[in-house]
């Protein structure tokens, strides 16, 4: 499973109307869109005045609605144009889509929550039907084409950064994907009469995403446009009327990673990438300047540690900030050829030392191949002791959208990952091979494999090696947690390597893609395709049918109101943990979703009393309160 989602409405930030629903505000500041009975309405935002835009939405075929899978929200998805004249989004059909019940619980009858939710194989799934609107007359102009599968270039859920407006708002450009993410087509709508043509197509054989996004260049008629054809995620610029490769922009080793500026009038781009400066971690971001010709490329911040950068309208300074896990933020002003022109500020953690605090260490392992290096971070105890054994606990998220280790930047505390090395354990995060931020086969690395695979051999070999290389780890005492597709990949290691994992807590895990929203299974695992016996190429990735291996420690937990994994996923590995005769602990928490927000405080106490009880054979103090605040 994940978190997060993609991009939202386009327009100003709004904020709710007396009545309720959230507004998205026109660029002008004059009108609110909202959605109100599956159809589209305005509000003047200066009279209160309201006006109804479309008509025709009805339940499960509105516009701009906002729910599909795991998402859900009351918001409207649309962008405005420039000039706030036009809308454009989508009415999005999910009549015929198959419904998710949960059930709450309360004294009495529950009450049931239903929803859409797709599912991998699906023969019908949400669809949507491109438009645009009209706001003074509320003429709806249907884009001529076939619906689009709700899918993103980025992410699973519609993004507004797929439309973008020409400056006059005669023109539309949007990106379609196709339903298992191999293929994004860049099309031209005309805005007056609805008429579309393809620009190009990009065709990949495991799954496109857009790291960066896309950019038309409209007073040139260009396309700025992110591939990984060459391994790399680099930029390219196309022709936008006949669609034609004009050339590469960036070349390298180091995957570009976000579009930080462009002068048009210059041909110049500010663009960050990972992994381009020798010698540092291939996750830091650093900041450059290339023509858009391709050439005259210059490093902008050299400093070790991974950098954000804000940039002066004229293009001719840069102010840079940039950190390390284990060293803090400090701010430089530089030129536009990345010449350091003063020291601005660099933070004193001085007074947090003096707490005690240290930092993380990161560190380098090699994964499963023998080869490949993989980075992470170790946590360990304030008083540690190099005389002693200490067992080893991997906080793991397999991705693929993400990684275990998160940002790369300084951060004073990284969730309960210090606290929990503090009970005595040695605690890490490793990046295995299938999360994003290097290569395109290093991110592919178990496409079609998320639960043979999903990193555990490399978990269990970068573990190997920092025990062979540091003592003091007991990988004889080795465990893992994770929430969420760390719940996946946690129960997924105690049943395919239960030798080597001796306690695993498995929270929120999305253990069998057939039961997940369908664009997660059929982006990284390809579409689910049943054969004439019966089976299907999803259920090798099933942790319930590994189960009977369990030999080891498991808790498992779940919020019972989860509307992102639903429940029924952990149900699935209960069923067959009792069927397979195996003792096991569960924890079923009613009436919450997939965050533990709500109960953290007593799941994290549940989760530190497991570890300090079957891996330092100690019984924990009963009923530890942690109480938020420090109090």
């Amino acid at each position: 499973g994940r978190g997060g989602r993609g991009g939202g409405g386009g327009g100003v930030a709004g904020g709710r109307g007396a009545s309720g629903p959230p507004l998205t505000v026109s660029p002008d500041g004059r009108l609110g869109a909202f959605i109100r009975d599956w159809n589209l309405w305005v509000r003047d935002l200066a009279t209160g005045q309201e006006r109804r835009l479309t008509s025709d939405g009805v339940k499960d075929f509105g516009y701009a609605t906002d729910n599909a899978g795991w998402a859900t929200s009351d918001r409207a998805i649309l962008l405005w144009s420039p000039d706030s004249r036009k809308i454009a989004t989508q009415q999005q059909d999910e009549r015929h889509v198959g419904d998710m019940h949960l059930l709450s619980t309360q004294v009495g009858r529950p009450s049931l929550r239903t929803w859409k939710y797709p599912l991998p194989g699906d023969s019908i799934v949400a669809m949507v039907h491109r438009v645009i609107i009209e706001v003074e007359t509320g003429r709806v102009v249907r884009l001529q084409m076939p619906p689009d599968y709700h899918r993103a270039t980025l992410g699973d859920n519609l993004s507004m950064n797929d439309y973008q407006w020409s400056p006059d708002a005669s023109r539309l450009a949007l990106v379609s994907t196709s339903r298992d993410h191999k293929d994004a087509v860049l099309k031209l709508a005309d805005a007056a009469t609805g008429a579309v043509r393809t620009v190009f197509k990009e065709s990949v054989p495991t799954h496109y995403e857009s790291r960066t996004g896309w950019r038309v260049l409209w007073a040139t008629n260009e396309v700025i446009w992110y591939s990984q054809r060459d391994d790399w995620g680099q930029l390219y610029l196309y022709d936008l009327a006949s669609g034609a490769l004009r050339h590469q922009i960036t070349r390298g080793a180091g995957p570009v990673t976000d579009i930080a500026r462009i002068d048009e009038k210059t041909r110049t781009l500010w663009y960050g990438a990972n992994g381009r400066e020798p010698g540092q971690d291939p996750y830091f971001r650093h900041y450059y300047r290339i023509g858009l010709d391709g050439t005259g490329v210059v490093s902008l911040t050299p400093d070790d540690g991974t950098h954000d950068v804000q940039i002066s309208p004229d293009g001719r300074w840069i102010v840079d900030t940039y950190s390390r896990p284990d060293t803090p933020p400090a701010v430089t002003l530089r030129d536009a050829s990345g010449r350091l022109v003063m020291p601005i500020e660099k933070a004193d953690i001085g007074p947090l030392l003096a707490t005690g605090w240290q930092p993380p260490i990161p560190i380098t392992v090699k994964a499963a191949d023998g080869k490949t290096d993989l980075y992470g971070l170790m946590f360990r105890p304030t008083h540690f002791d190099s005389t002693r054994k200490y067992p080893i606990i991997n906080h793991a998220y397999p991705g693929p959208q993400s990684g275990s280790v998160g940002s790369r930047t300084f951060t004073v505390a990284r969730g309960d990952r210090q606290a929990l090395a503090e009970l005595g354990f040695i605690v890490v995060n490793i990046d295995g091979r299938g999360t994003p931020g290097r290569s395109k086969s290093f991110h592919d690395a178990y496409y079609g494999a998320m639960g043979r695979d999903n990193t555990i051999p490399d978990q269990v070999a970068g573990m190997q090696d920092l025990a062979r290389r540091h003592p003091w780890i007991d990988i004889d005492k080795a465990a893992m947690w994770g929430h969420s597709g760390g719940g996946f990949i946690t129960a997924g290691a105690m049943f395919r390597f239960p030798d080597f994992f001796k306690v695993g807590i498995a929270e929120s895990g999305n253990h069998d893609q057939r039961n997940y929203e369908d664009d997660w299974g059929e982006r990284y695992q390809g579409l689910l395709v049943r054969s004439p016996d019966g089976s299907d190429n999803y259920a090798p990735e099933a942790n319930q049918l590994q189960a009977k291996n369990l030999k080891g420690k498991l808790l498992l937990m779940h919020g019972m109101m989860d509307n992102n994994v639903p429940p029924g996923n952990t149900e699935l590995v209960v069923d067959a943990l009792i069927k397979a005769n195996r003792d096991f602990d569960l924890i079923m928490i009613p009436n919450v979703g997939h965050s533990f927000a709500a109960v953290n405080n007593y799941v994290t106490r549940r989760r530190w009393d497991y570890f300090v009880r079957w891996l330092l054979d100690r019984e924990p103090p009963k009923d530890y309160e942690i109480r938020s605040g420090g109090r």
